[in-house]
């Protein structure tokens, strides 16, 4: 069994920000010369997830209202009367999407379906650099 810890940094535009990491995390993959296990990825933050779903415009839009429904940017949170960031909605949507995805993989290749990518959603109020953490645990 062999671990291994890699990461990338990606720029983002702020909320809302949706970014196709799949290439990039197949090309991790593909350098630890590992034929079968699990896959992390792992954003560094609370104000940004890791998802999956069909990347394409439509959806991405739809994502984008989805959000903005669930917790809309211009409301005023707690979080923003505590910090003064305006960020408090950023937050909410980071803890309900989640900031990790594991996907196992075989034969050296995630096990993704034929329209399903691996995403950043930046939702923070501002431009930001991101950590993003891939862990391969596999033989």
């Amino acid at each position: 069994m062999k671990i291994q810890n890699e990461a990338i940094r990606i720029k983002t535009k702020g909320n809302p920000d949706l970014i196709d990491l799949t290439s990039r995390v197949q090309g991790i993959l593909d350098a630890a010369k590992l034929n079968k296990g699990l896959l992390t990825v792992f954003v560094v933050g609370s104000t940004a997830a890791i998802t999956t779903f069909e990347f394409e415009p439509g959806l991405s839009r739809d994502i984008r209202e989805l959000f903005e429904k669930i917790a809309p940017a211009g409301k005023n949170y707690h979080h923003d009367q505590t910090w003064g960031d305006a960020n408090g909605f950023s937050h909410l949507r980071a803890s309900l999407q989640g900031p990790s995805l594991a996907v196992p993989f075989d034969q050296g290749r995630l096990c993704l379906g034929t329209w399903q990518q691996i995403v950043l959603a930046e939702f923070d109020n501002r431009p930001r650099e991101r950590e993003i953490v891939i862990q391969v645990i596999g033989e």
